[in-house]
């Protein structure tokens, strides 16, 4: 877990503890890691051409759209099995992306140069500008990070354009702490910063809890309601255009994701690396996998116990002996605190919302690609010895298991990106003193 190292005196901010850099093992260590990754994307690259089905299936529905037809069932899909998950609104938004087919023929490129602007819009948790072993560091784990990037190349999802989205609402959320000016900074960077993040969770609706994290910016608590506001507007916004202008439709989205049309693919049937799906394992051990309320309480219980609790311990105990002199209820004295030591109230916000995806319901193989985007802000303030064994479990195992040939997949996955949650979580307590 990372240390919290504060000054003496009150009224500067508290920075992650972080190793003298140019450390030549450390350097040596990013080199040889960085030769793995470029070794994994020219495999991937290299794969063959047959993979790619979520693009085939994304784009077939928008033809069939375009053609007249409904695109939620299979049977208007043209060479596919698989279902369309997303909502009605998407087909119109796809339809320039999927015209004359060059993304389903070039999908590996055009998903490479995508993972390389989010990688290089990825923001930093610090004043300075960012120097090329950072660059590089965020550069290895959207390419490498849990193989996130190596699935999306496989199966062709539409993740690589949900996490350019990411990484573009967290450069404008993150902006204030980049800048030093703190709560007195414009508040419309954030407003856009928040749009997208509510886009995103729109895309893929089980992420929604996701905007909660938003809570943690350094802001007055006015500010940032407004933000989570804007933020579940803009999510709710596709939902509300899909019901109104795609009614047929939007009951046939419905339907297929219920898994209410008989004869075809549900998404919400396939087994995926997600905590629920662990719960329901162990609800069938003991008989009551029919259970919901048993499956949702076994859920509930390993999400507090593997991510919430340790998130919310490590928070409090950061916070430490710093205290108010005025009485104030813990919310406030949160609110206090993250508002006086902006650089760390950031990096517990994306720390927040690796911990809310992670607690997704349904999360998919090539999701990991947008933990592994919240990971590259994470590492790069870290400790040496530290930043070397989140860098070894997120990328150097799964790399070189994956390219070995042992299958990595789903709860492997999961297994690393939680054993890296743990390494990053904070602990040690603030030694601010309250102003008085």
């Amino acid at each position: 877990m990372t240390d919290i190292a504060a000054p003496a005196e009150g009224g500067k901010h508290m920075a992650f503890a972080t190793e003298t850099p140019g450390s030549n093992w450390l350097t040596r260590f990013i080199l040889a890691l960085a030769v793995l990754v470029a070794m994994l994307v020219a495999i991937d690259m290299g794969m063959d051409g047959t993979f790619g089905w979520d693009a085939r299936v994304n784009c077939a529905a928008v033809d069939a759209h375009v053609q007249g037809l409904d695109p939620y069932f299979v049977k208007n899909l043209k060479d596919t099995k698989l279902s369309y998950p997303y909502l009605p609104v998407t087909l119109d938004a796809f339809r320039p992306i999927c015209a004359g087919g060059f993304l389903v023929a070039h999908h590996k490129p055009i998903f490479l140069l995508l993972t390389l602007i989010s990688a290089l819009l990825l923001p930093g948790l610090g004043r300075s500008r960012p120097g090329a072993r950072d660059i590089a560091l965020r550069l290895m784990c959207a390419f490498g990070g849990f193989l996130g990037f190596e699935w999306i190349v496989a199966t062709g999802n539409f993740a690589a354009l949900s996490g350019l989205l990411t990484a573009a609402s967290l450069a404008l959320l993150l902006r204030p702490a980049r800048s030093g000016q703190g709560a007195g900074t414009s508040l419309a960077p954030q407003l856009a910063g928040a749009a997208l993040l509510g886009l995103v969770t729109s895309f893929k609706l089980v992420f929604f809890p996701v905007l909660a994290a938003l809570y943690f910016l350094p802001q007055p608590r006015g500010r940032k309601l407004v933000l989570i506001a804007v933020a579940s507007g803009m999510f709710a916004l596709p939902i509300l255009v899909s019901l109104v202008i795609y009614p047929d439709l939007f009951r046939s989205w419905l339907s297929a994701i219920l898994g209410q049309i008989p004869g075809q693919h549900s998404p919400g049937n396939e087994v995926n690396p997600s905590l629920l799906f662990i719960g329901l394992t162990l609800a069938d051990r003991i008989g009551l996998a029919g259970s919901k309320p048993v499956v949702a309480a076994i859920y509930g219980l390993l999400a507090l116990a593997l991510v919430l609790a340790p998130l919310a311990i490590s928070v409090w105990h950061m916070i430490g002996a710093w205290r108010p002199a005025r009485k104030a209820s813990p919310l406030q004295v949160l609110d206090d605190w993250l508002v006086a030591h902006p650089e760390t109230a950031m990096r517990i916000t994306v720390l927040a919302m690796y911990a809310l995806y992670l607690c997704a319901p349904r999360l998919k193989e090539y999701a990991f690609f947008e933990v592994a985007l919240y990971a590259a802000v994470l590492v790069v303030e870290l400790p040496a010895v530290l930043m070397a064994a989140v860098l070894a479990i997120a990328i150097a195992i799964p790399i070189l298991a994956s390219v070995s040939g042992v299958f990595i997949s789903g709860f492997a996955q999961l297994t690393f990106a939680l054993i890296c949650f743990w390494l990053l979580l904070p602990r040690a307590p603030s030694g601010d003193a309250a102003p008085r």
